[in-house]
């Protein structure tokens, strides 16, 4: 099921059992505190030989409001996810939202991400995999996981085998979302390896203020669904003080819960794989 990430050398641990990892801020905000954040993940993930991708937006394109943070200068941020990968030896993602990004976002990532607004874009999807990196795409919260396919699909068929699907809820009235976790099979059943947002399907968003809100408090507990369902991978948006944080604070995962979290979630990967019927 990893196949899909076995060209991205920087991974670590895929020979394990266990899920791998998707985390981060959710913008580049600065050097100092992405560099924080990233040795703290990294030394939790060593430890629990978890696999693991930096995930940062160079830039943050899909803002309620106009005076909301969108970054700090595309190169000025994309170098700095280049020198998270340089200097933790960890492979990174980010977000892109035009066709001219994909090239651009490529010199310094190793996994470009389409966003769940933008996932039947097929300009960008074509775009996206002709860099030859590796594509994670969100499932649009407008979507069943069926139609998944058609995104998988055009990636796949302009060239490109290493591509992933990311479930991040399903719109549930206007001010809400909901998982359907059904849909992570059916997304498996695709043959690459299907991701889990456990922060952005908590979002609540098109509140009066503007501002995204979210319910922080059940990232655990949608992670824990997550495992016991089998997903392959974990998607978390995590910052040292998310209610300081410039973007998507309202969704983010207070970075110092993220390891006893992810020893909870490691034992509940071991005991699935322990009483799964020796032909799963």
């Amino acid at each position: 099921m990893y196949t899909a990430l076995a060209n991205i050398a920087s991974i670590k641990y895929l020979d394990t059992d266990n899920f791998f990892l998707i985390a981060g801020p959710c913008a580049v905000e600065g050097e100092e505190i992405v560099m924080e954040i990233a040795e703290k993940i990294v030394a939790i993930t060593e430890k629990l030989k978890i696999p693991y991708i930096f995930k940062s937006s160079y830039r943050k394109a899909n803002r309620s409001r106009l005076d909301s943070f969108t970054g700090i200068g595309d190169e000025k941020a994309l170098k700095i996810l280049r020198k998270v990968k340089e200097t933790f030896d960890v492979p990174v993602l980010t977000d892109i939202h035009a066709d001219e990004e994909a090239a651009m976002a490529a010199e310094y990532v190793d996994v470009l991400q389409i966003p769940a607004f933008l996932c039947r874009q097929t300009s960008l999807l074509v775009a996206a995999a002709k860099t030859g990196k590796a594509i994670n795409i969100k499932k649009g919260q407008f979507l069943n996981a069926e139609a998944m396919k058609f995104p998988l699909d055009k990636v796949i068929q302009s060239g490109n085998e290493q591509v992933f699907l990311t479930e991040r809820g399903t719109t549930f009235g206007y001010q809400d979302l909901v998982i359907d976790y059904r849909g992570i099979p059916i997304m498996q059943a695709f043959g690459k390896p299907v991701v889990l947002d456990c922060t952005h399907s908590l979002q609540q968003p098109n509140q009066p203020s503007g501002v995204t809100g979210g319910k922080p408090g059940l990232i655990e507990t949608v992670a824990k669904a997550g495992i016991a369902v089998g997903v392959d991978g974990l998607f978390i948006e995590t910052h040292p003080k998310p209610n300081e944080a410039k973007s998507d604070g309202e969704n983010m995962l207070p970075l110092h819960l993220l390891e006893d979290m992810l020893t909870r979630l490691l034992d509940i990967r071991q005991a699935i794989f322990s009483f799964a019927p020796a032909n799963i």
